[in-house]
């Protein structure tokens, strides 16, 4: 694809001029229509994009929209912009949205064949008079993408503007400034609690995974899918202790050991 040519100083101050005539639409100070493309126009080119247009734009794009100035134009797009508004992604938008995508704690919510590998090495870890405290299972698909992304922001690793649109999220990571957009991104990490860069295409969002803690205060023996009993003590935990993940394994349950409360269907 082409480049596009630089503006000229008429077209940038041309593009202020058009910009300020949405200037409390978009909750900016008014531009220098001076033709001199700086940080301030070019962050209101990049909010007027992502609030108005919905996307990125060109510039000639940007012209094109900017040129429908009729009242009823201008009023259609303060519309559009305060319902963008409410999708600003953030601890606001999290704390209005984030329910809508909940993940599951049920066991029967796994993918069937690792729901009933879980249920009998569950079973076992009853009869041994072990603790099993279960976190999560299923992973909503949806929340797995805004962890995914809310931290890729955050980070730098994807721009806010690159982010690939889901519809059924309904959020804006673009907030016009990369300060404000990584700093929105951040907030929404801290209330998700992620310790590590959250994937798209994890166990847990296909059903095969599942968080629980494991313990037990004195030595026991729990029976292996084999049907052979195996005693264990030391240390006391489902993270460390070795014979157990053994046996977990027995019935299809694998540890991961960089995860404490981890096991899955292949140990990832």
């Amino acid at each position: 694809m082409a480049r596009e040519p630089a503006a000229t100083p008429a077209q940038t101050a041309e593009l202020q001029r058009l910009l300020n005539l949405r200037a409390s639409t978009l909750g900016m100070i008014p531009l220098r229509t001076d033709g001199v493309l700086d940080g301030a126009t070019t962050r209101a080119m990049r909010t007027y994009a992502a609030r108005v247009m919905g996307r990125s734009a060109s510039r000639g794009d940007l012209a094109t929209a900017l040129a429908q100035q009729s009242p009823s134009d201008l009023l259609r797009e303060q519309a559009r912009a305060r319902e963008a508004a409410a999708k600003l992604s953030g601890a606001d938008w999290f704390r209005r949205n984030q329910a809508r995508f909940p993940n599951s704690d049920r066991v029967a919510d796994l993918a069937p064949a690792f729901a009933a590998q879980v249920t009998q090495f569950l079973t076992a870890l009853a009869n041994a008079g072990t603790i099993v405290r279960i976190s999560s299972t299923r992973r909503n698909r949806i929340r797995a993408w805004l962890m995914h992304y809310a931290w890729q922001v955050s980070h730098g690793a994807v721009a806010p503007a690159d982010v690939p649109d889901e519809p059924t999220a309904g959020i804006i990571w673009d907030h016009g400034d990369d300060t404000r957009s990584i700093a929105a991104a951040a907030e929404m990490v801290a209330l998700f609690a992620i310790r590590f860069k959250p994937s798209l295409t994890s166990n847990h969002i296909a059903g095969l995974a599942i968080d629980m803690t494991i313990s037990w205060s004195g030595p026991i023996e729990i029976v292996d899918a084999a049907g052979a009993k195996q005693p264990i003590d030391q240390p006391r935990n489902g993270n460390d202790n070795a014979t157990l993940h053994t046996v977990g394994a027995s019935y299809g349950v694998k540890k991961l050991l960089s995860d404490p409360p981890h096991w899955s269907v292949d140990g990832r």
